[in-house]
């Protein structure tokens, strides 16, 4: 059964995990590349929707590989469009898996809300 302590506590990661990237991304030391504020709000949106989709999956994974599997998955559409610069592909790919096992980290292992999968087993 759905919790929605999990998908709230999870989403609320993702909204703070969003903003933060959006921070990191808008800290950009080179003038002739300025982040715009709609690619700002796609960030947070993006890390929004990873953290929804953590509280929601009912895969049945362990919790730390469940964030680093969602958190792979929900960044490759970000990193589509610099895909032409390897390297902030590269780390918009890896620090959204770094996000999601931290959401997962959060939600399962802080707030005692863990993944469909895992309730009452064992």
């Amino acid at each position: 059964m759905l919790s929605v302590k999990r998908v709230l506590v999870a989403t609320l990661c993702g909204i703070l995990f969003g903003l933060v990237c959006m921070m990191l991304a808008a800290s950009n030391p080179d003038p002739a590349q300025p982040v715009t504020a709609s690619t700002k709000w796609l960030i947070v949106l993006s890390r929004t929707m990873m953290g929804f989709m953590i509280g929601i999956s009912a895969l049945r994974l362990s919790w730390w590989l469940h964030g680093l599997v969602l958190g792979l998955i929900a960044s490759i559409p970000m990193a589509i469009p610099v895909f032409n610069e390897p390297s902030i592909a590269v780390g918009t790919v890896g620090m959204g898996i770094v996000y999601g096992f931290l959401t997962e980290w959060i939600t399962t292992k802080v707030f005692k809300a863990p993944p469909v999968g895992m309730l009452k087993t064992a």
